[in-house]
């Protein structure tokens, strides 16, 4: 029973993983269909993102006594990646319900759909970074080439996201109110990671068990902290991979399981 149910889940996200054109051309298709008719289409995410960092960077700069130089690129990076964890797992609620007519007509493996929504989130993500560099120039800060650490670190990011997807995409399927449950944590989890404040600002003992225990800190930091060209921790990347290990463990189970359930759910 174990085995086939892990037999289902690798059988249809391996079949998905053999259809990433097809990926690709939904998850296009979702950003020009969203900013249709818009003259700057996606790029007026990246404004209100580069506004609203730009307006929380002067009064919270203030606020925390911090220096510009180094509070603005690092609210910038962590509002960026903030915005791409809480939108891949927002629409990793939803993500069987909205695409309720395909599952129902076409034969196509369920986890397209979780990869369309990530990919579409990506495509976001890489509007939005343009905001980073302009941040540094504007502080007069160099890129360093730790920089480029950043995106094994983004790889692991995703890949820790596509769980929480697939897994909430089940659940939500089935218990539709949990999505709102969903997005109240998020803006919980909002204020106790170190996306607005900064991590020396807290008190030594009570901050290291916040953000030790707090997962989304340490992914989050994998990818910001080469781009503020620092190494990430070690304790950071061990968090990290053992969180994608072990739900993604969890998550093939529970999607083998439950997978021909989720269209008679819909």
């Amino acid at each position: 029973m174990h085995k086939n149910t892990l037999a289902i889940a690798f059988g249809d996200i391996g079949a998905a993983t053999r259809r990433l054109h097809l990926v690709g051309m939904l998850g296009w298709q979702d950003v020009r269909q969203r900013y249709r008719r818009s003259v700057l289409g996606p790029f007026w995410l990246t404004i209100s993102m580069g506004v609203m960092i730009g307006t929380i960077g002067l009064v919270f700069g203030q606020i925390f006594n911090s220096p510009m130089k180094v509070y603005l690129p690092f609210l910038a990076s962590g509002m960026i990646l903030w915005g791409f964890i809480s939108g891949v797992i927002t629409e990793g609620c939803d993500c069987f319900i909205a695409a309720e007519g395909i599952i129902k007509q076409l034969p196509i493996p369920l986890f397209v759909h979780v990869l369309r929504m990530i990919w579409r989130n990506l495509l976001i993500l890489a509007h939005n970074i343009v905001i980073f560099p302009l941040v540094l120039l504007a502080v007069g800060r160099p890129i360093g080439w730790l920089a480029f650490l950043s995106i094994p670190g983004l790889v692991v990011a995703a890949a820790n996201l596509a769980w929480i997807a697939l897994l909430l995409g089940v659940l939500c399927a089935r218990y539709r109110d949990l999505s709102q449950i969903v997005a109240s944590l998020l803006q919980v989890l909002y204020f106790l990671t170190p996306i607005m404040w900064m991590p020396a600002s807290l008190p030594s003992r009570a901050g290291r068990y916040l953000l030790d225990f707090n997962p989304v800190y340490h992914v989050l930091s994998i990818v910001r902290s080469p781009l503020m060209d620092q190494l990430p921790s070690q304790s950071d990347w061990i968090v990290s991979l053992g969180i994608c290990i072990a739900g993604w463990g969890v998550t093939l189970v529970m999607y083998g399981r439950y997978k021909r359930r989720i269209a008679y759910w819909l």
